[in-house]
């Protein structure tokens, strides 16, 4: 069994201690697909692609150490044991959602070996979702990538996030990674249908104001002194 030993920084900072809790490889990724909501052990080992059960029992361990998860025992009939974000662990989400941000600004097109899970794909919703661009409207999306299908409901600036079918969804976007030029304003909606990018089933006119919801934000500029 790994270690669950973290690393110390030595240095009595806020910053330093939060990077001994979570500075570990796949600490954040499991706290991420955590905050979608409650796993059992064998759920976070399928939505996490590559990591080892050994890897993730440590890091499991080492988050409830921290206090940041905790195990609870799912009532009958399912008697299962989940794993959960505690109310501190919880504190996390708007780290998390200004972290992936960030990242989306990088992200460019999947590389040979990465893949898309559904926690990876309600997360990305989550933190490119634009409060503004949303104000005034209500409408509900169903977004499915190969077989993957998640779904958001827009309502006056707000934004709800979940897994699975959305019935009577106003735009249904059937998509691959390349919705990713889309979201970025690398494609325009009308491109993205003419060139097969998306397909949609709906109002179209909703995808315009999908991308401009959903939408990552370009690197700034790299200016050399």
């Amino acid at each position: 069994m790994a270690s669950v030993k973290t690393r110390a920084y030595g240095q009595y900072c806020g910053f330093a201690r939060a990077l001994e809790v979570l500075g570990e490889r796949w600490a954040l990724l499991i706290v991420r697909d955590l905050l979608v909501g409650p796993k059992r052990f064998t759920d976070l080992l399928h939505g996490l692609p590559g990591i080892p059960s050994n890897i993730l029992t440590a890091r499991l361990k080492e988050l409830e150490n921290a206090g940041v998860a905790r195990r609870r025992v799912l009532p009958r009939p399912a008697r299962a044991v989940v794993y959960e974000l505690t109310e501190y662990g919880l504190e996390l989400e708007k780290v998390v959602i200004e972290l992936g941000r960030w990242g989306a600004k990088n992200l460019g097109d999947p590389r040979p070996d990465e893949t898309i899970t559904l926690d990876s794909l309600i997360t990305a919703l989550r933190t490119t979702f634009h409060a503004d661009a949303a104000r005034g409207l209500r409408a509900g999306y169903e977004l499915r990538v190969g077989e993957i299908v998640l779904h958001a409901r827009i309502d006056d600036g707000h934004v709800d996030v979940g897994a699975g079918s959305l019935p009577g969804a106003d735009l249904l976007i059937e998509a691959g990674p390349g919705i990713r030029a889309l979201m970025a304003g690398e494609l325009s909606p009308a491109a993205a249908i003419e060139t097969g990018t998306v397909r949609v089933i709906g109002n179209q006119k909703l995808l315009t104001r999908f991308a401009e919801i959903f939408h990552i934000e370009p690197m700034p500029a790299v200016r050399s002194i």
